[in-house]
């Protein structure tokens, strides 16, 4: 089967088109025929070596991705009745397992990170849903923010944080954002109550709208010290790369991971039936053969990309 994966870790010139083993489920696991596979941040990460101490007990080639659409095409042992041969899905994939990540023809995953796609999107834009979604539910339940509480989110433009924005909008709080000037009516459109200048200087801007402060932030722009004025004495601040601080005034910093999620089916579910009912929207960027992962890759690092890139790994008709 055909993949996209490196020998060696380095720039975007380090993807290769790999031919690999047909992959076969195992227990409890899914294999899904692959129609498109999102590129985020993660993903490079993977390629430059960000990852090898995860990846130690592991061989190359690796292959990166996180999120793939597609459709089931075979069922382990033991996965009961929930999915079907068939089947259009999408799936949350740790790039680190055994069966590497997303970019591929095939991919194996636990039948517990598959959940049937949201209806009405074609798999280019299913597949740019779980991973961002899921990092930003997790901030917000890091927060434990009460309906009708005021959450401040950076980063409100990108995948993440626009993702944040929506869901903290439908959790009942009242939304701080930041964006720059040609984004102001993208995140206005999420349902941002209030956009302020996005920057170095966000938490004064945030501070402006809230003069008490915020009790809590996502900090989707991964600004770390810059966000922390910005928080009310005792507030929480979700961080999404790991940062734990520290910070003063009794601000408690809770780093998320998506992983810890990965097989959070009724998360990964309300998720998709979000999109569906369109609490959640989808942005696909670009649609891009295999063969230009390094140029998606490239773009992707170049910064200022709105909705995400996507690899077609869908079958030649």
């Amino acid at each position: 089967m055909k993949a996209v994966g490196v020998h060696e870790f380095g720039g975007p010139e380090a993807l290769r088109v790999l031919e690999l083993p047909e992959p076969q489920a195992g227990p409890g696991e899914v294999r899904i025929r692959v129609h498109a596979a999102a590129v985020n941040p993660t993903d490079v990460m993977l390629r430059t070596g960000a990852h090898a101490v995860r990846m130690a007990d592991r061989q190359p080639p690796f292959v990166p991705g996180m999120d793939a659409a597609g459709v089931v095409d075979q069922l382990g042992p033991g996965t009961g009745d929930r999915l079907a041969v068939g089947q259009r899905v999408v799936a949350m994939v740790l790039f680190s397992g055994p069966h590497g990540g997303a970019y591929a023809e095939q991919i194996v995953v636990p039948a517990a990170s598959v959940v049937p796609a949201p209806e009405g999107a074609d798999f280019p834009a299913a597949s740019t849903l779980l991973m961002n979604a899921m990092t930003a539910r997790l901030a917000l339940d890091a927060l434990a923010l009460p309906r009708g509480g005021t959450v401040a989110v950076t980063g409100a433009a990108g995948a993440v944080g626009g993702y944040a924005v929506e869901l903290a909008a439908a959790d009942g709080l009242t939304v701080i954002a930041d964006a720059a000037p040609h984004d102001t009516g993208r995140v206005r459109g999420f349902g941002a109550h209030h956009v302020v200048e996005r920057g170095p200087d966000v938490a004064a801007h945030i501070r402006e709208v809230a003069p008490g402060g915020v009790p809590g932030l996502v900090d989707a722009s991964m600004q770390t010290t810059e966000t922390v004025p910005a928080l009310a004495d005792g507030g929480r601040l979700a961080e999404l790369r790991g940062w734990s601080g520290p910070a003063d005034r009794g601000i408690h910093v809770i780093p998320v991971m998506v992983s810890d999620a990965v097989a959070d089916t009724e998360r990964l579910n309300t998720l998709c039936r979000q999109a569906e009912s369109g609490t959640l929207t989808l942005h696909v960027a670009d649609v891009l053969p295999p063969e230009e992962a390094p140029r998606a890759h490239r773009l992707l690092e170049a910064g200022g990309v709105r909705g995400r890139l996507v690899l077609d790994f869908s079958p030649t008709p």
